[in-house]
């Protein structure tokens, strides 16, 4: 052992290469003992490779040891050699102390491969064997919650808890309050979140989104703030407070988070467009314009955003504007037939006619059972003297609209006209 002894004292002397070299040349007359303590040295400094050989060769003369099968499974699992650390402890004996523990090492290594059902297998009969351990129901809490058994799981997190309040850096108050809020209950959620003395931006979001949930948004954006305050780069929180803001009315605040979360996250469209929309409720239509254009630029065919565009525009009855932005948008390969739609009506605003005809009788196509629709084109037909196909399209349209009385009679009269 005094060798040894020396190996560590140079080894915390940074000396690591003359520390490892002393215990390459003492190996071969040390004896078992000494071979272990030298393996579980090579394990603490990271060789494990070199550790794995030392327990192999002990395990060939020892091989009921389940002392050395855990170890070196455990070495396996680091090295990312599953398979061999599964037929390990697959060897340990159901009388032998350590087969609880190698029942929970199993169950985490089938759980990594996704095998979920035989993961639980293994911690059910290490329950069987051992149905007061803690540890256990912490690891049957754990599987399930991975794979979305929230109720099942707090049955084994409540068992913990009496226990621990911790396991593993995994906090049971925490968990509790996620399975429950996970579960629907946000009420009782919010209990265990206000039992938890967890900082960690993560925690505190949850217990915002939990609050939002339960309808507390005063205790939401509390703990919204809070994560900005430990954390201004988690780009998460912004959107949440920022419509958590505006549904409290609290407007100015609502512009500002969204504004304040694209200093840190500047391809976040959603955080634009909602800056736009906010700017549009404060009347700075200018700055909401820009705002909606950067979500759009970001992503030519978002949608939300290009529909909110254009009746922002349409309030200052800009239409050649309208025209522009969807030329622009359809030239990058943005296809709807709304957008044909608000083309031809734009058309129609700025007395393009012939465009504005093109553009509703593509839109037709896939609007044909759209009633608005329907009833604008047939309009439109009208006045560009279409008359024929006016009334095929409000016959379609009274199909669909059967009550609508005044087009009935307004047809009736087109059908009269047509006949003179």
């Amino acid at each position: 052992m005094e060798t040894i002894r020396q190996a560590v004292n140079l080894m915390e002397g940074n000396q690591s290469e003359k520390a490892i070299e002393l215990l390459e040349n003492y190996l071969p007359i040390a004896d078992e003992e000494e071979k272990f303590t030298i393996a579980e040295l090579y394990i603490q400094w990271g060789f494990l490779e070199e550790a794995a050989v030392i327990l192999n060769e002990l395990l060939q003369r020892y091989p009921n040891e389940s002392e050395l099968k855990v170890t070196l499974a455990d070495i396996y699992i680091e090295l990312d050699n599953d398979e061999s650390a599964i037929n390990l402890l697959n060897d340990i004996e159901e009388n032998d102390p350590a087969y609880v523990q190698a029942l929970i090492q199993l169950a985490d290594l089938y759980q990594a491969q996704g095998l979920f059902e035989v993961a639980e297998q293994k911690l059910l009969v290490a329950k069987q064997h051992q149905p007061n351990e803690p540890i256990i129901d912490f690891a049957l809490g754990e599987l399930l919650f991975s794979v979305g058994e929230y109720r099942k799981a707090i049955t084994y997190y409540e068992k913990t808890l009496p226990e621990f309040n911790e396991v593993a850096n995994v906090s049971i108050n925490d968990r509790l309050a996620e399975a429950h809020a996970a579960s629907g209950d946000y009420e009782l959620a919010l209990t265990f979140y206000q039992n938890t003395e967890n900082e960690h931006p993560d925690t505190l979001f949850k217990y915002g989104y939990t609050a939002y949930q339960a309808g507390r948004k005063d205790i939401a954006i509390k703990a919204w703030e809070q994560v900005i305050e430990i954390d201004a780069y988690y780009h998460t929180v912004y959107y949440q407070l920022a419509k958590a803001y505006e549904e409290e009315g609290l407007l100015q605040e609502a512009y500002e988070t969204a504004k304040k979360g694209l200093d840190f996250d500047e391809f976040n469209k959603e955080l634009f467009f909602l800056a736009g929309v906010f700017a549009h409720h404060l009347d700075r239509n200018d700055e909401s314009e820009k705002w909606i254009r950067e979500a759009i630029a970001l992503e030519p065919d978002y949608k939300e955003a290009i529909l909110f565009l254009i009746e922002l525009f349409k309030t200052n009855d800009n239409n050649s504007e309208i025209v522009s932005l969807l030329t622009e948008i359809k030239g990058l390969g943005a296809d709807d037939s709304l957008y044909e739609w608000e083309l031809a009506r734009a058309y129609n605003k700025i007395e393009s006619f012939d465009n504005a005809l093109k553009h509703y009788k593509s839109a037709y196509n896939n609007l044909n059972e759209d009633s608005d629709f329907m009833k604008e084109f047939g309009y439109f037909l009208t006045e560009e003297g279409r008359t024929k196909e006016a009334i095929a399209v409000f016959e379609a349209y009274l199909i669909q609209q059967p009550s609508d009385d005044e087009s009935e009679e307004f047809l009736s009269r087109l059908k009269q006209s047509n006949e003179h």
